[in-house]
């Protein structure tokens, strides 16, 4: 039997008013990589944040390769060799590489003169380890959040580490990006480093993980190993009931006629990345946009709402040719924008769930300048009951919401504006599986009631699930428009690698 690196029993810890833990059991075996999933707000993060030393839990017991500890400090874990990489990389930007590998720990010679040349030797022996070769005096923000990840990697090595937290580690990365980490994870664990993998992306578990551990509601549902588990199964222990009655409805892929065009683009350039995107899409229809990251997806996104603007072709609405030359100009047409960016570009993070949902309609709230409160209130009422967002009431924080209720509450904030078409930027990335599920759900109730959805995914088998027709991109270019039968995941990856017919 491989030894323990990480057991934990018992660990509990509350909050104010809330109790996010109670009496969970984890361990971590040597060589390992352990998968800890659950629905936001089922304790992963507090989990991890009381392995790593960041929270002191209330009561339980952490023994770390068979010896008690009681972890006060990140860095005292770090000590014992348990380091963490999380989602938004927790290096300093405008650093060296070298020294945002040596960082708190730089070796001093005479008169306490930090030894670069050793630190330097020191980074690139440690990212030669990870078989990169790059120059490790530029600043790290001159890399990729790819290569920003492996210098995180590459930082944790150096301190020793016997076990690394990844939370959510792929959501900024494309395909190739993914393969190449879960290659470098895979040689780490044969290497006898062991690996805590939380991630939303259940495909990524399967593929990666030997074993996982599900929470639900801050309590243990059960270890397990992942070949006795399969999607629905997994899906089922993380909400408490059957899954298939949410998972793996997709559209019917019939023709549904001709409908009406409400948006059309014939020729967008923008003289970096789109070249020549040319669809129309219906009322009522879901349009899918598949493609890698760079494809130009966003751009098209970005580009019909007026937020960035082509340096040739034409936008027409209800077939008259249309300029944006602002956001505002889109709202006031009817368009609405989720962006790909939940934190940055879509919640105002200070500000309440009811002051985000109203922030759209101000002017409708108002009365001579003065805005409402009580319609304010009465508007964010109605949209958390409708949209079923789970908040301690309308006068939250919405930084303090999981990200699937802050989704929705960036859906209420447009859907209150009576758009004719949305555009939905990864609408899903890093929320649970039940909140994804009510999403879509969501989206082909606002189809069915005529509202046009142009949705983005770098997850495949959603857009199967929602969508009435797939544009692949590929470079810039549209260059197929799947429907029917030819929707599979299979066609789209053949389209993208080169062997699909033209739209």
């Amino acid at each position: 039997m491989a030894e323990r690196v990480i057991e934990m029993q018992g660990i509990s810890k509350s909050f104010p008013g809330v109790r996010a833990l109670d009496q969970v059991d984890f361990y971590l075996e040597e060589g390992e990589i352990h998968a800890l999933v659950g629905e936001n707000g089922a304790g992963k993060s507090t989990l991890i944040k009381v392995m790593t030393g960041m929270y002191t839990a209330d009561a339980g017991e952490i023994r770390v390769a068979g010896e008690r500890v009681r972890p006060r400090s990140v860095f005292q874990m770090q000590e014992a060799g348990i380091s963490t990489i999380y989602q938004e990389i927790n290096l300093i930007p405008h650093m060296s590489v070298s020294e945002n590998i040596a960082l708190a720990r730089e070796k001093t010679g005479l008169f306490g003169r930090i030894d670069w040349r050793e630190a330097r030797e020191r980074a690139r022996s440690a990212m030669a380890r990870l078989g990169l070769d790059l120059d490790v005096d530029q600043p790290l923000n001159r890399f990729s959040t790819a290569v920003q990840q492996m210098v995180a990697i590459a930082r944790a090595l150096s301190l020793k580490a016997r076990a690394v937290v990844m939370d959510e580690p792929t959501s900024s990365l494309n395909e190739g990006e993914i393969t190449n980490l879960f290659r470098l994870i895979r040689d780490l664990r044969d290497q006898g480093v062991s690996f805590v993998f939380v991630s939303h992306k259940l495909r990524e578990v399967f593929d990666l993980c030997q074993t996982v551990t599900v929470l639900r509601d801050g309590r243990l549902v059960g270890h397990y190993p992942i070949t006795e588990l399969d999607h629905f199964s997994l899906v089922s222990k993380m909400i408490g009931r059957d899954a298939r009655g949410i998972l793996g409805r997709h559209r019917d892929g019939t023709d549904k006629g001709e409908r009406k065009r409400f948006c059309e683009l014939n020729g967008i350039r923008d003289g970096r990345r789109l070249q020549g995107v040319s669809f129309a899409i219906g009322e009522g229809e879901i349009l899918g946009l598949a493609g890698l990251l760079g494809s130009g997806r966003t751009e098209t996104l970005r580009i019909l709402f007026g937020a960035e603007q082509p340096e040739a072709g034409e936008i027409r609405l209800d077939g008259v040719v249309t300029r944006f030359n602002y956001p505002r100009e889109a709202i006031a047409r009817h368009l609405a924008f989720c962006p790909e960016d939940r934190k940055v570009e879509g919640i105002i993070p200070s500000l309440s769930l009811m002051d985000n949902i109203a922030i759209t309609n101000l002017p409708r709230l108002s009365w001579r300048g003065v805005v409402s409160r009580a319609k304010k209130l009465a508007l964010a009422e109605d949209y958390i009951q409708r949209l079923n967002i789970r908040a301690a009431g309308p006068r939250q924080r919405i930084n303090t919401m999981s990200g699937g209720n802050q989704q929705k509450a960036i859906l209420a904030r447009w859907l209150s504006t009576s758009p004719r078409l949305i555009l939905l930027d990864e609408p899903t990335r890093g929320i649970d599986v039940g909140a994804r599920a009510e999403i879509l759900d969501l989206i082909r109730r606002l189809a069915g009631e005529g509202l046009s959805v142009l949705m983005v995914s770098s997850e495949w088998g959603e857009l199967l699930e929602v969508c009435d027709r797939i544009l692949v991109y590929r470079d810039g270019r549209v260059l197929a428009s799947l429907v029917g039968e030819e929707m599979t995941e299979d066609r789209i990856i053949a389209t993208i690698a080169g062997e699909g017919r033209h739209a």
